[in-house]
């Protein structure tokens, strides 16, 4: 399978996580009693799934 544009979008969260220690990495404010950094990766983890499923539709679309 070729590998299309929007496959693109897959790297948005791997970035995200993996620049969170730069620009997430505060204790305060907390979020549903998580310090932020925790709650940005939980989010982020959750976000993965719906980026995942916009891929899957848009290679759904092209087919």
């Amino acid at each position: 399978m070729p590998l299309r544009r929007h496959h693109l979008l897959g790297l948005i969260p791997a970035c995200a996580l993996v620049g969170a220690p730069w620009l997430a990495n505060r204790l305060e404010p907390r979020v549903l009693g998580m310090p932020f950094l925790l709650a940005w990766i939980v989010a982020w983890v959750a976000m993965t799934s719906v980026f995942m499923l916009v891929i899957s539709r848009l290679d759904r679309r092209a087919a």
